[in-house]
């Protein structure tokens, strides 16, 4: 009986121990309210002739509420077409395990913002904050993420998401398909 207690001991530190610290951009409480963000994570990173793409994520609880906030970056030395979100828009994530999970847009247009940096490339930065559905919130936490695809205003782009991603940015390496089951904890 003795040898059980230790081995269930030690099998709960283990799972414990080897999950990975909150890393947080802003965790505030104050009079008005609480907010907490996770910094920023790569997702996809697209490079091609002149032209870089990135997708990053972070994950935010203002009073209780959790968000998805993305953040799409793009450079290139040739026309960017702005992808607008609005109250319509939606980001779908298709899990491991065969089903789909819907994060709907806030009521919010937004088409990015566009600056010209001092080397001559063309930089458009857009934002948009998605709220988790309650009855699917559960199912990221336990199937990793296989695709995305994004709805704007206009069209559509899909992003397969990889196992492991070595960023050209930073030479950091990042898990996106585990992006949701590594870190979801750190905003309930």
């Amino acid at each position: 009986m003795k040898n059980v207690i230790v081995i269930a001991f030690f099998l709960f530190s283990i799972s414990v121990l080897a999950q990975k610290p909150c890393d947080y951009s802003a965790n505030v409480t104050d009079s008005i309210g609480t907010y907490k963000e996770t910094k920023e994570y790569i997702i996809s990173e697209k490079h091609f002739a002149s032209s870089s793409s990135y997708i990053f994520y972070s994950l935010a609880n203002t009073d209780g509420i959790p968000t998805l906030n993305l953040q799409l970056l793009q450079k290139s030395k040739d026309f960017i077409k702005a992808n607008c979100f609005d109250k319509n828009s939606r980001l779908f994530l298709q899990l491991n395990n065969g089903k789909i999970v819907t994060l709907i847009h806030i009521d919010q247009e937004n088409c990015g913002t566009m600056i010209r940096d001092e080397k001559g490339f063309d930089n458009r930065v857009n934002s948009g904050v998605f709220m988790f559905a309650k009855d699917n919130y559960e199912e990221l936490k336990n199937s990793p993420v296989s695709m995305m695809r994004i709805k704007y205003l206009t069209e559509t782009e899909d992003y397969i998401l990889k196992k492991e991603l070595k960023s050209e940015l930073n030479n950091q390496t990042y898990y996106p398909e585990t992006y949701f089951i590594d870190n979801l904890r750190c905003i309930e």
